[in-house]
């Protein structure tokens, strides 16, 4: 059964403080690869930390290793410009965009 996660990531060591997140190395491959995963259903909301270099995820997956699975295949995960911080399941009890 599909549930809600959410995937806090932090800046991994590759990441350039210095630009921003569309200037970052890879960002056309990552962009596509999320754009990606939003199509299928993975992915229900996300965005950057942008004073931190970070991000937040919030998907539909079955358990963590489905998560960690697709965030293995993602660019910016294997050249270390995110790194994974932590994954929680989360039961939404309030939404007002439905």
């Amino acid at each position: 059964m599909r549930t809600a996660f959410v995937i806090i990531s932090t800046a991994g060591p590759s990441r350039d403080l210095s630009k921003g997140t569309r200037e970052q190395q890879f960002w056309d491959e990552h962009a596509a690869y999320i754009d990606k995963l939003v199509d299928d259903g993975f992915i229900l909301m996300g965005g950057p930390f942008p004073d931190e270099g970070g991000a937040m995820l919030i998907v539909n997956a079955n358990d963590e290793a489905e998560i960690r699975g697709m965030l293995d295949k993602d660019i910016w995960y294997q050249r270390g410009i995110l790194e994974l911080v932590s994954i929680k399941r989360w039961e939404i009890f309030i939404d007002q965009r439905a």
